[in-house]
């Protein structure tokens, strides 16, 4: 059986070489010029660092799994810790769950809540939810909203690039919902020998998608096809006819792992119920900067090589940047990379604040280094900066996500041979859209 995969990001070459490995012929499309989706390798000053997406989970195993099956080396991050930036310092972060504290002592000790802020964080209500609700919803009516402005707020926008008061709990954090129900509030304290949270392919997360086009280049049967956008797609007694910007393709299996907005475009006539729910399903665009900077110019060091691995910045505070990294202090290997130059990034936009970024590059490099000198003292010129801008690029799990992507998975199983995979269902992370991507070709294949 011949198999189309439109898009070729992570989820797109990971259900590609699924259907390979089943013995199908399959040809990949995507619409740009490379794979790789938001996984991504950019050049700062000579040096080659990832300019999407720089880590994933290490706790989740789909992602690990895979490196390992291509013979990927992993790393960890070192032991620099994230800081905060609020109230006009960077201030420790405290041990959380997605900002909801898991300390109250160590939370007063960062200085991040005022006083009144502290005092209704100590003063708790056990919860019980039955439905969904807003994460803001959830961690406010246990802590208080000033938790939710300066710790949910920041790491929600790190991860999803969105507003705690849109984003489901059950989506995002199903945790908490456990968590607001017991007095205590507490989780066990990782063993000393855990395996990290995240990791890292050595060298960076762009090496995963080229690995995995090399990986199916090697295969029998398989094509991939740069530079060829999918325009529509119907349905014939004998499978579908895939229509592309150079022509017609035919195929008995078709997986669509594009983000959702022409992922409901090309539904709209196979699957209307999937099409629609798709539609509804948000997207925030965002910016990263890298800059390099020479770690023996005056005061560098002292600014940013601290021991920190960068910080974030709670939007209550009215910063340009969202958040930095670090990634010289974060990684070992781009500081080795680096010789003598230190690697860092911040991240410009959520959601709702689109007009942050229509500004020029060179403005997003202005309001960059403005902030990263209020926040660090760091006053020296860079050496260079790389503007790459995500359009739409982060999926939006709004209160009622897990039912709509139920409501999307009906409607595409009741056309035979569909599938759907990507980051806009069961997680926006690199695990989670692997693993949505075997999820798409198991329900073909079953």
């Amino acid at each position: 059986m011949r198999a189309v995969v439109v898009g070729a990001g992570v989820g797109g070459l990971t259900a590609a070489r699924d259907l390979a490995i089943a013995g199908h012929d399959v040809l990949l499309l995507e619409a740009t010029d490379r794979s790789g989706g938001k996984l991504r390798a950019g050049v700062v000053a000579g040096v080659t660092v990832d300019v999407g997406a720089e880590a994933m989970l290490h706790r989740r195993p789909e992602g690990v799994a895979l490196a390992g099956a291509l013979e990927l080396p992993m790393t960890h991050p070192t032991a620099a810790t994230s800081r905060i930036w609020t109230r006009g310092e960077l201030r420790p972060l405290p041990r959380t769950l997605m900002g909801a504290p898991l300390d109250l002592d160590q939370l007063e000790a960062s200085g991040i809540l005022s006083a009144q802020g502290m005092r209704d964080a100590r003063h708790q209500f056990v919860q019980q939810h039955e439905g969904d609700a807003s994460v803001a919803e959830v961690v406010a009516g246990r802590f208080g909203q000033e938790v939710v402005d300066r710790l949910v707020e920041p790491l929600l926008g790190g991860v999803y690039a969105g507003q705690a008061r849109h984003i489901s709990v059950r989506a995002a954090v199903p945790q908490l919902v456990d968590l607001v129900a017991r007095p205590d509030f507490t989780l066990p304290t990782p063993p000393a020998d855990a395996p990290p949270v995240f990791a890292c392919v050595d060298g960076g997360m762009w090496r995963l998608p080229t690995a995995l086009e090399s990986d199916l280049r090697d295969r029998p049967g398989v094509e991939i096809r740069h530079g060829a956008t999918v325009t529509g797609v119907r349905r014939t007694a004998a499978g579908f006819v895939v229509t592309t910007s150079v022509g017609e393709e035919r195929a008995d299996l078709l997986v669509v792992a594009t983000p959702a907005a022409p992922t409901a475009r090309l539904l709209a006539d196979l699957a209307p119920v999937a099409a629609d729910e798709l539609g509804q399903i948000g997207s925030a665009s965002v910016a990263l900067v890298t800059f390099a900077f020479r770690a023996d110019d005056a005061g560098v060091a002292d600014a940013i090589d601290i021991g920190a691995s960068g910080f974030l910045v709670p939007p209550v505070d009215g910063r340009a940047i969202k958040a930095s990294t670090f990634s010289f202090a974060k990684w070992d290997w781009v500081r080795a990379a680096g010789d003598g130059l230190l690697v860092l990034r911040t991240s410009l936009g959520r959601f709702g604040e689109e007009a942050t970024l229509q500004v020029s590059d060179d403005e997003l490099v202005r309001l960059s280094l403005v902030d990263l000198a209020s926040a660090t003292g760091l006053t020296a010129a860079p050496v260079d900066s790389v503007v790459q801008r995500w359009g739409g690029g982060l999926p939006q799990y709004w209160v009622g996500h897990l039912d709509r992507v139920a409501r999307i998975r009906g409607s595409v199983a009741e056309v035979p041979g569909l599938a759907v995979c990507g980051a806009a269902y069961d997680g926006v992370g690199i695990p989670a859209t692997i693993g949505s991507a075997h999820r798409a070709v198991a329900d073909l294949l079953t």
